[in-house]
């Protein structure tokens, strides 16, 4: 049954504009993630991070609302385990035609401390790939 906080963010989630979903600066990575949804294990990639989200590459993405728990090791930083929200799909085609197949999952319910952690993960990569 679909509560109100259900309906709250599958609304939000679709009246997020492409402009909003790029407020936060996206960086390449390669790292594994795997994803639980209800009966669903999902291993996967994730291609890029930002602070609202991931894009984690998969040639079967799950439906956009699809509530998950994230688990990732950025490389040198204790394990992240989140809670996300599939935001927004991209399909394989066939054809080929699209060499990006996934899906973009926003970062729901974090606790000021992994908000903390992550932000600071974020920052470390954009400094050493654009240190001063």
């Amino acid at each position: 049954m679909m509560t109100k906080d259900d309906r709250n963010e599958g609304l939000a989630a679709a009246a997020m504009s492409a402009d909003d979903r790029r407020s936060f600066d996206r960086y390449d990575v390669i790292w594994s993630v795997d994803c639980v949804a209800e009966d669903t294990f999902l291993y996967a990639s994730i291609t890029n991070i930002s602070e609202m989200g991931i894009f984690v590459k998969t040639l079967d993405p799950l439906s956009v609302g699809t509530k998950l728990l994230m688990h990732f090791s950025p490389p040198g930083y204790e394990p992240f385990k989140l809670r996300g929200v599939v935001a927004w799909v991209n399909l394989l085609r066939s054809g080929g035609d699209n060499p990006n197949p996934g899906m973009g999952v926003r970062f729901v319910e974090l606790s000021l401390p992994d908000r903390e952690r992550l932000v600071q993960v974020i920052r470390t990569i954009a400094y050493l790939r654009n240190p001063d």
